[in-house]
């Protein structure tokens, strides 16, 4: 969790606004708009008449209302309804091509528990028993009781399999269909052979009909017709209940256990075609995961934001609902409206969404890619590498702030550009998980499964990565699975309980951020987090993932003070199941893409954070080192006459540098907050502050460790981050911030082909101390050995007054050439002298067989390597 996004919840949670609910005027979409247009009048009329105190038997045929005189009524109950978005109401464009095969023999009963099922038998007994001994005493008598309570349940939103009473059904001889659609003046099944069926009003918008023989064919297909405005053309569409399930028994198994790594692909929303006897039928199958929930709909600016007529079915005890959309693709917007255990009613973003509008708009969106990548030798050549022993130069960016306006396309292009220029291996996106708060930093993640749109569509950001893949650039996203908004349409009680957050307050709530926490000891909630951790990695080709905030996952006293968190159950502070979580997440990601790489954002203590699991660790790759960062920074901020007393400061990191594997980050939570910019934290003037920065920046990139650099630390940014204004490109006409955008770039083309600069970062061969310990001077000096046998000689100065003749032990005799001088005028240094090149005198030093005197200038680093 990053300092910026710690401000008041309102703030946090991105004000968490409803989109804006557009009246319809004119009935021009799918029979599924039209459905709902009327059911939206035909349930205003009907509450009317309840408020009327109109409570007396229902008729056996519900009045119609006619969707075009009803326009109006069905505008009002539109924005009335919760959730609604701000969209014209159009037919969604069908799907391109079949992303998902339905299991064919999956049971159409799936989800019923034993007393609806016991309910249903009933129903259809005495249904069938009724039609073979007195039709005609059937129809004057009206429907079977037991039969309209079931579709009262139905209607109201809490029946558990709808397809049990809507579709086709075999009935004595012949087959019974029925379809929901409220409001409708007249409905026809259209057989396959073009036969028209008139179905009869059976209750509250439910029509019912039984088509003798085997007019229906082997597999029972039609259409339904409906009429809902005179003078109108009928909707003719594929009925949604006839459709076997989105998602087959191994997917179901797989999501009960907690163990389907690819989830993204069996839940959320999924663009498909169906082969039927009548002929293909494109739509969208809708799966959700909301176990405690009554009732489930689908709603959307497909349906005027009505879901009475989209109920969806229970697959069972997995807590899954599912539903097929016929003439529902990509562009759609859609939400899930839940009847939670709580009776209430909720409109909520589906969590597994792949794509979401465009803040303060909060619907999800349907979603294929069509994106083709080019990225194969980047992925090829990515698998022989072995990242421990491998360059790590990052430039972390805030996309949004970075050039203000740029979309993911014009990224791919001048963000590319920029990186490759300055030599940067890797950079790092802040979180591009979809967020509401447009100034935050992006860790309030409210999609996790979808790319943040306020840039483009996920194609185009795979575009991006694909650029910089091109450009032998690697990627790496800031993740968040610490805890997550309260946002009430996202997925803080998801289906009216705790369902992703812990139920306890004492672990399901950050009383610092005002966010919730995961439930780490739940199975389903573990899935979700390491399949969308497998999602960036595979769909989006990411290189890797920084996991942000992990010291308060791993402890339960996390910023709680006494009294207020609950011991384990060995009575210790460790979040066991939060450890267990990150083990399997660890383990699950290097176990199908071993060449990624998984940093831990970790500012304690913790031990085995990037040991393997199976020696008792965590398991990450990495681990950032805010010790060294912290540490650091409090030393230069120092004057330079004090900085002798807190020498120990700037060496310490090399007491632990072996303990774990290490990135050296000057990230984004530094400048932020009072905090200052990297340029600003020096004391003293422009020279000085300039000049302590470029002799900062040395030291870290020959520091054994990865470097990490937030975007403004390249060019000198004076002023604080700000998401507004983005980085001050203007300040590069003065030389002291040009200087130093030429020095990193410098310490770049050194550091790459140095393999004694990266390649034992992680083994205590790599670094040998020469003086560590000249606080009087405020000097250090330190060989570098690489794996292949180079060495490279640093010397650092934090002090104003240049070190003439100033010896150094060097390993070897021979002419040493100077590599680096952060002094020179082409820095914005003052050009003091110091040798190009230097020879190796038979006087040993600093535990070295030979020595020469070099001079290292005024706040200013120096590196030398043999000549050859």
């Amino acid at each position: 969790m990053t300092s910026s996004d710690r401000k008041p919840n309102a703030a946090k949670a991105g004000a968490s606004a409803k989109t804006a609910k557009a009246a319809p005027k004119k009935d021009t979409t799918t029979g599924a708009a039209a459905t709902a247009k009327a059911a939206t009048a035909a349930s205003a009329a009907e509450k009317g008449a309840t408020a009327k105190g109109a409570t007396a038997k229902k008729p056996a045929v519900a009045a119609r209302v006619p969707s075009a005189r009803a326009s109006t009524a069905a505008g009002a109950a539109s924005k009335a309804a919760p959730g609604a978005e701000a969209k014209s109401p159009r037919r969604a464009p069908a799907a391109k091509a079949a992303t998902r095969t339905p299991a064919k023999t999956a049971s159409r009963s799936a989800g019923k528990d034993p007393v609806e099922a016991t309910e249903k038998g009933a129903v259809a007994a005495k249904a069938q028993g009724a039609a073979k001994a007195a039709p005609a005493r059937r129809r004057a008598s009206g429907p079977d009781p037991e039969l309209v309570a079931a579709l009262d349940r139905l209607i109201d939103g809490h029946h558990h399999d709808p397809h049990s009473l809507l579709g086709a059904h075999a009935e004595g001889r012949g087959t019974v269909v029925r379809a929901l659609r409220p409001g409708a003046l007249d409905v026809h099944a259209v057989l396959p052979d073009g036969t028209r069926v008139r179905l009869e009003h059976l209750h509250r918008g439910v029509y019912s009909a039984k088509v003798p023989g085997t007019s229906l064919g082997d597999e029972p297909d039609y259409r339904i017709a409906a009429l809902y405005d005179e003078g109108e053309a009928e909707h003719v569409t594929a009925d949604p209940y006839r459709f076997a399930p989105t998602l087959g028994d191994l997917d179901l198994h797989l999501i009960g256990e907690g163990r389907h790594e690819e989830l993204w692909n069996a839940l959320g929303a999924h663009t498909r075609v169906e082969d039927t006897p009548i002929g293909e039928v494109r739509g969208t199958g809708f799966s959700v995961w909301a176990p405690d929930a009554r009732g489930v709909r689908v709603i959307g600016d497909f349906n005027y934001w009505n879901g009475v007529g989209f109920p969806m079915r229970s697959l069972g005890s997995t807590g899954v609902w599912e539903l097929f959309l016929p003439g529902v693709g990509d562009g759609a917007l859609y939400k899930f409206q839940i009847l939670g255990s709580d009776g209430h009613w909720r409109d909520k973003a589906d969590p597994m969404a792949r794509r979401a509008q465009v803040p303060p708009e909060t619907a999800s969106v349907v979603t294929t890619s069509a994106y083709s990548w080019k990225d194969q030798e980047w992925m090829a050549e990515r698998k022989g590498v072995e990242q421990h022993r491998a360059p790590m130069s990052v430039y972390e960016v805030h996309l949004g702030s970075w050039r203000p306006g740029l979309g993911y396309v014009e990224l791919a292009e001048q963000l590319v550009e920029y990186v490759t220029g300055l030599g940067f291996t890797h950079v790092e996106f802040l979180p591009v998980s979809a967020h509401p708060f447009d100034g935050s930093w992006g860790y309030q993640v409210t999609s996790y499964y979808a790319p943040t749109p306020r840039f483009g569509s996920p194609d185009e950001f795979r575009h991006l990565v694909d650029a910089l893949h091109r450009a032998g650039v690697g990627v790496l996203l800031d993740w968040v699975p610490a805890h997550f908004p309260k946002d009430d349409w996202a997925l803080a009680r998801f289906d009216g309980s705790a369902l992703y957050e812990h139920p306890d307050p004492r672990r399901g709530e950050h009383p610092d951020w005002g966010t919730l926490i995961f439930n780490y000891g739940r199975t389903e909630v573990r899935n979700f987090l390491v399949a969308n951790a497998l999602y960036w990695l595979e769909e989006f080709h990411v290189d890797g993932l920084r996991v942000d905030a992990v010291a308060s996952m791993i402890y339960l006293d996390y910023s709680r003070d006494s009294g207020a968190w609950e011991p384990n159950l060995f009575g210790g502070r460790e979040n066991l199941e939060a450890i267990d979580f990150l083990k399997e997440l660890n383990t699950t990601v290097y176990r199908r893409n071993p060449h990624v790489v998984m940093i831990a954002e970790e500012s304690t203590a913790y031990t085995g954070v990037t040991a393997p699991v199976d020696r008792g660790g965590l398991g990450f790759g990495f681990k950032w080192n805010m010790g060294w960062m912290h540490d650091t920074l409090e030393y230069v901020k120092k004057e330079p006459v004090h900085r002798k007393y807190h020498h120990g400061d700037v060496t310490f990191a090399m007491v632990y540098a072996y303990s774990e594997n290490y990135v050296l980050p000057l990230s984004h939570d530094e400048v932020v907050h009072g905090k200052q910019s990297l340029f600003n934290k020096p004391p003293g003037d422009e020279w000085q502050r300039s000049a302590t920065l470029r002799a900062l920046l040395a030291f870290m990139w020959s520091h054994p460790g990865k470097q990490l650099l937030f975007m403004g630390g390249e060019i000198a940014q004076g002023d604080e981050w700000s998401h507004e204004e983005g980085l001050p490109w203007w300040l590069l006409q003065f030389e002291h911030h040009a200087g130093v955008q030429r020095l990193v770039k410098a310490l770049n083309d050194a550091y790459r082909p140095r393999a004694a600069l990266w390649s034992q970062d992680t083994d205590p061969a790599g670094f040998r101390w020469l003086d560590g310990g000249d606080h009087e001077g405020n000097t250090l000096s330190y060989l570098r050995h690489g794996d292949d046998g180079s060495v490279l000689a640093c010397a650092v100065n934090f002090s104003p007054v240049p070190r003439e003749d100033w010896r150094i032990g060097l390993p070897s005799g021979g002419r040493w050439k100077a590599v680096l001088n952060t002094d020179e005028e082409r820095f914005g240094g003052s050009g003091h002298a110091a040798p190009a090149h230097v020879d190796a005198e038979p006087t040993p030093w600093h535990g070295q067989p030979v020595s020469a005197p070099i001079t290292i200038p005024p706040l200013g680093a120096v590196w030398f390597e043999p000549e050859r």
